[in-house]
């Protein structure tokens, strides 16, 4: 592998795409999916080898090739805390950490919406890295797709609401070549005040459907879990802010109403 020249990425929005080329700069290298364990293992451990700066955003991110131990390369996006740009309503150099916290709260929800994510040193100091997932080939309208009332689309809103996410963008939401449906870019998450803003409003006011109720209800019973595995990563404030947002939709059963001056992501595409 030549890692000087082994970040081949297409910049052009709305989809970060990138590959890994063998030495001779020749055929695309597609290493074979991991399983969950193994792939946190894999972030934690493995030797940064390449990096390119990913030329949009007002925070610093890296797409990076890792190389584990066995000398397999496969690519994650790395963001460094020295990276973030502060914000008058988030707590300096936190934004990292909610990446890691949107993954664990997916992880024990048994949602699988945002790829395996780790937080460890890197070239730039600590950050968040996560496994990068290849967009598919988008058929036909992308916002008519994320238009619909699709379970798995829906699953992504409720979480947002869950994490009160206040920048879910459509180049936010992905599918990969599978056609799984991925949420990314989750450092605007969990502030203890509503900041929620999405592009996804196909559900305003609409009753939760059943099936992600009986999830609530059942998250609601667990919530002592969700203390222990977010402690030390959001504040406690924000714990509790999130167990509260857990326990009013499962009272209300239903997505609430939404101001388009105010839950609207700037640059909502």
């Amino acid at each position: 592998m030549r890692h000087d020249d082994a970040l081949e990425p297409d910049l052009l929005m709305p989809d970060l795409f990138l590959e890994l080329r063998d030495d001779a700069g020749g055929d695309e290298q597609t290493p074979a999916p991991l399983a969950k364990d193994d792939a946190l293992e894999f972030l934690r451990n493995a030797k940064f080898v390449a990096s390119r700066l990913i030329p949009w955003g007002s925070n610093y991110s890296f797409a990076v090739a890792l190389e584990g131990a066995d000398g397999a390369s496969r690519l994650a996006i790395y963001k460094p805390r020295e990276g973030e740009v502060p914000l008058y309503d988030f707590p300096d150099g936190t934004l990292y950490l909610r990446e890691l916290a949107a993954y664990l709260l997916s992880d024990w929800a048994e949602w699988d919406l945002v790829p395996p994510t780790v937080v460890r040193e890197g070239p730039h100091g600590p950050g968040s890295v996560q496994l990068y997932v290849q967009p598919g080939t988008e058929q036909g309208d992308r916002e008519s797709f994320w238009g619909e009332r699709r379970p798995d689309v829906e699953r992504l809103v409720l979480f947002d609401h869950i994490a009160n996410n206040a920048d879910r963008k459509l180049t936010h939401c992905l599918r990969d070549v599978d056609g799984k449906v991925w949420g990314i870019d989750h450092g605007l998450t969990f502030n203890r005040d509503t900041k929620l803003r999405i592009a996804l409003w196909q559900f305003v006011g609409e009753p939760i459907s059943p099936g992600l109720m009986a999830e609530l209800g059942a998250m609601r019973e667990r919530k002592e879990e969700l203390r222990e595995l977010l402690a030390g990563v959001i504040s406690a404030d924000e714990i509790e802010a999130l167990i509260r947002r857990i326990e009013r939709l499962h009272d209300c059963g239903r997505y609430p109403m939404l101001n388009p001056r105010r839950n609207v992501p700037y640059g909502w595409w």
